[in-house]
């Protein structure tokens, strides 16, 4: 008996306690429902629900965290998605009625709005290429190809090296990194080229001219460093997920982001990226894919499969996926390559 009356009186205490602690915003409801997707271009209609004898003064709408408009009853504020950025994002209705105004908030999906156009290609010519080069970062700049090599000394890649080269692969500039480095992507800024590092959270900074080592950096930005390139404005920096962070060009610091997705979902493993007329093509790690990214949006625009430019059942055991992408923007060369492969393929790209 004596356990019973405990019981009771605990699930009396803990019904009190509910009802003094009730969370913000249960006298409404809000839709959309939680983890609903939307197309980019469909319109997401906003409203809330509360009861009839309910009076409210207003509602405002926001989006993580921006204010998108207000109505002052249960009617819908409809959301064009035409030009936001893709992936998840928070809804918040902030309601006032008469006291505190209570927050009720729901989370959607934006995803491509429609399926990437398939691309295929043709190989126009090859070119030598080390395959003792870990390809991380490869660019095509006023004849020369400058290539970061990656690779620790006391693993199978052997140390990274920054390198500059010409076309036919002849070496003609050459550092070593620490050998306890991973080194990854690069982006030529201005006269200085910018190098990341996989997991040590350093960046590199050389004289574009002599690879002379002028400093270097925290890079606290994304989960590791994968892939860099530059715009003429600021550089685009991947992390191993669907993210490309934006970074100012003189502090190398986070201005902002966009997420990867198609029309399915999240695009993830963005690798090599190059910007070649106004979007960012990227490799996607661990497949022989090339995708064309809306650096606005993050939608993926277009896709290529380059399997049998160097077939996996014809590679030299030592070589690795494909990564590297190149844009020579004088004479309209794409030149892409893949890690210790033998040889870098200038392809074009056509419609099927």
């Amino acid at each position: 008996m004596k356990n019973k009356v405990l019981v009771l009186l605990s699930v009396a205490f803990l019904g009190l306690y509910s009802c003094k602690d009730k969370p913000k915003g249960d006298d409404f409801t809000i839709n959309p429902d939680a983890g609903t997707t939307y197309k980019q271009g469909e319109k997401v209609n906003m409203h809330i629900g509360y009861a009839a004898d309910k009076k409210i003064d207003s509602v405002v709408y926001l989006m993580d965290s921006v204010r998108l408009g207000a109505k002052n009853d249960s009617s819908a504020l409809s959301l064009a998605t035409d030009t936001l950025p893709l992936g998840p994002r928070v809804i918040t209705a902030r309601v006032y009625a008469g006291g505190t105004p209570q927050e009720v908030s729901t989370n959607i999906t934006l995803l491509a709005a429609k399926a990437p156009e398939e691309l295929t290609y043709e190989v126009i010519k090859t070119f030598p290429h080390d395959t003792a080069s870990y390809t991380e970062g490869l660019i095509y700049q006023d004849g020369i190809l400058y290539e970061s090599d990656g690779g620790r000394a006391a693993d199978a890649e052997g140390a990274s090296s920054l390198r500059k080269t010409d076309v036919n692969g002849k070496v003609l500039q050459k550092v070593d990194v620490d050998p306890k480095i991973f080194a990854e992507g690069i982006a030529v800024v201005g006269d200085k080229i910018i190098q990341l590092t996989w997991t040590e959270k350093i960046g590199y900074v050389y004289d574009k001219k002599t690879l002379k080592l002028l400093k270097t950096f925290t890079n606290n930005v994304g989960a590791e460093g994968w892939g860099m390139t530059f715009d003429g404005n600021k550089i685009y920096m991947d992390d191993s997920t669907n993210r490309i962070w934006f970074l100012n060009k003189d502090t190398y610091s986070s201005i902002g982001y966009i997420d990867v997705y198609d029309d399915k979902g999240p695009v993830n493993q963005i690798n090599e990226l190059e910007y070649i007329d106004g979007k960012i093509y990227a490799n996607v790690y661990q497949s022989d894919d090339v995708i064309v990214i809306d650096p606005k949006t993050g939608a993926v625009l277009q896709k290529i499969n380059l399997s049998n430019l160097y077939p996996q059942d014809q590679r030299a055991p030592n070589a690795d996926v494909l990564n590297g992408i190149a844009w020579d923007a004088a004479g309209k060369r794409l030149f892409v390559t893949g890690k210790k492969w033998p040889l870098m393929y200038q392809v074009k790209l056509v419609k099927q």
